[in-house]
């Protein structure tokens, strides 16, 4: 039997989308922004697994099979239990035929000990405390026979549950059962977008191995990509019975651009943070009418007596009647 941990905790994550006072017709899509939640929670953590790098904590190769395999949270619960097998010791105490029996304990105050059961043909073990049976993942004192005992560097086909595995989700389904029994072959849009998908990825994992790949990968991705976005404009059934040729192409483009350069827009304008200074509350100082400057010369305001527009005038009267002055004393 499992515990209450697991149904509580999927209670706390719908009680952030739905109440007991909750309407029919808002619960739809309350739950389908739960279940929008979870497929994004789990994009992302698929791409973490396949773009990132398990760290390892021995130097067993087995470790690092098994990074190989796993996803990195159930990497991360088989690698605490490769880790914390190292703490235990097994002792063989019991043979019968070609089955052994181990009596695994740890090293150290806790006497617990537990018993793990080894079929030598075909590297299979059952320990008592049965959390391969319950949660899918080998436990520690089953590591502990394997890796000390048998030497093993890879973990046995039979151990890894296809679930916790990177490929789980790599075979599409295709075949949808209906209630007379029979199987019905159906193509709705969730199952083109699963089979592109699974294309897409191994593409790309071919045109990241170099620079030159990934430049070819992409000028055929956006050559794809302008002929999809035409298809829609013109209408797929007017393109069933015609194929569309290489010798398009340029037309192809042309359309393709003027369709882009009507749908683009500027984008819209994003409001500066803070108060506006509109609203905000003035002092009545900052409301008080400021007295302008006068200018001592000419008396008007506006300016003062360093740039006022007379003082030239002024200067050029002096200067004239300086000259005068040294004139008649030159002549006298």
């Amino acid at each position: 039997m499992s515990t209450t941990q697991r149904s509580e905790s999927m209670n706390k994550f719908f009680k952030d989308y739905v109440r007991s006072s909750t309407m029919v017709n808002d619960f739809v899509h309350q739950y389908e922004k739960a279940l929008d939640a979870r497929y994004f929670k789990e994009k992302g953590k698929d791409v973490r697994t396949k773009s990132t790098r398990a760290v390892l904590k021995t130097c067993w190769t087995i470790e690092e099979e098994a990074a190989k395999v796993y996803t990195r949270k159930s990497f991360k619960i088989f690698q605490d239990e490769l880790f914390n097998s190292q703490r235990y010791k097994a002792t063989k105490v019991q043979k019968e035929d070609e089955s052994k029996m181990y009596e695994v304990a740890p090293n150290g105050k806790d006497k617990r000990i537990y018993y793990v059961t080894l079929e030598s043909g075909e590297a299979k073990a059952i320990c008592t405390c049965h959390m391969f049976e319950f949660l899918g993942i080998v436990c520690r004192h089953i590591l502990c026979v394997l890796v000390k005992k048998s030497k093993l560097d890879m973990l046995p086909y039979h151990y890894v549950v296809e679930r916790w595995t990177i490929n789980a989700k790599s075979r599409a389904i295709l075949e949808i059962p209906v209630f007379d029994g029979h199987v019905m072959i159906k193509e709705d849009p969730i199952m083109r977008k699963s089979k592109l998908m699974m294309q897409f990825y191994d593409i790309a994992e071919l045109g990241s191995q170099s620079s030159f790949r990934m430049n070819h990968l992409s000028l055929a991705l956006e050559k794809v990509h302008k002929e999809l976005l035409l298809m829609e404009d013109i209408g797929e059934k007017n393109l069933e019975g015609g194929d569309m040729s290489h010798n398009d192409s340029p037309i192809l483009r042309s359309q393709v651009i003027s369709n882009f350069s009507q749908t683009i827009q500027d984008p819209q304008r994003v409001p500066t943070k803070g108060r506006p200074k509109s609203l905000r509350a003035k002092n009545p100082k900052e409301t008080q009418s400021v007295k302008k400057r006068r200018c001592s010369i000419c008396k008007i305001e506006g300016h003062t007596k360093n740039n006022c527009p007379s003082l030239g005038d002024i200067e050029n009267i002096n200067d004239s009647i300086s000259q005068r002055v040294d004139l008649e004393e030159h002549i006298t």
